[in-house]
């Protein structure tokens, strides 16, 4: 009689189950979640939860003793530097089993098995822990959702706030703006006629002195009567 003797032979020998372990433990700790037939699942998990619970502790003899099962280095490194640090605060259990159903070749019952602190996926309307119900609990609850209303509130009332003084701070600076455009505006305009009548003012000076010149040449051989062309003197 097999007493205390537990495991899963798996139609395999010793050597070729141990074999089958440790490569199904080193795909569990690189990928963190595998899928295979509901009897290896089962013997994977006890297989591979003390070896995980080896890592705790990180030390040359707990990784020596982690690699006699493993067999490959790299696992061991990823076992004692990111897995060790995500079980640290768990007791056991590293392991969950969720069952697939049958595989459409042979009927085998299929089941995926992977780590649980590597599971952040929650089912919708599942909460983090059963809560028990009591009428100080439903106390709880509703007081929660005054304060939580209170709080939204709050918020909403600041946020208006916000709104109001970013409103006033545009319009101030809109007033600003346009009050500085139209200075502006004005003074170019004045500079512009300013420069006109400075320009008409040289035009006519240059004028006059012109005429004058000419009416004072006593070489001149023009003489000015009232027409618009000149009569020459008589030689």
């Amino acid at each position: 009689m097999r007493h205390q003797h537990k495991g899963f032979k798996l139609g395999r020998t010793s050597a070729h189950r141990k074999a089958t372990m440790a490569s199904m433990s080193v795909a569990l700790i690189t990928h963190k979640r595998i899928t295979t037939t509901l009897p290896k699942a089962k013997a994977l998990r006890i297989f591979v939860e003390p070896i995980i619970n080896k890592a705790k502790e990180d030390s040359t003899h707990n990784r020596r003793q982690a690699f006699r099962y493993l067999r490959d280095k790299h696992a061991v490194t990823e076992l004692f530097e990111n897995v060790s640090s995500r079980i640290a605060d768990r007791p056991g259990g590293y392991c969950r089993i969720v069952k697939l159903g049958q595989r459409a070749g042979d009927s085998a019952e299929m089941a995926m098995i992977e780590l649980v602190d590597y599971n952040d996926v929650r089912p919708e309307g599942s909460s983090g822990g059963r809560t028990k119900k009591t009428r100080r609990a439903g106390r709880r609850r509703s007081s929660g959702g005054a304060t939580s209303s209170g709080a939204a509130k709050t918020v909403e009332d600041t946020v208006e706030s916000a709104v109001d003084t970013v409103e006033d701070a545009v319009n101030t600076a809109a007033d600003a703006v346009a009050d500085v455009v139209e200075d502006t505006a004005d003074a170019v305009v004045s500079t512009v006629e300013e420069v006109a009548e400075k320009a008409t003012g040289i035009d006519e000076s240059d004028e006059d002195d012109a005429k004058s010149a000419v009416a004072d040449d006593p070489k001149s051989d023009v003489v000015d009567d009232g027409s618009e062309s000149g009569k020459k003197k008589d030689a």
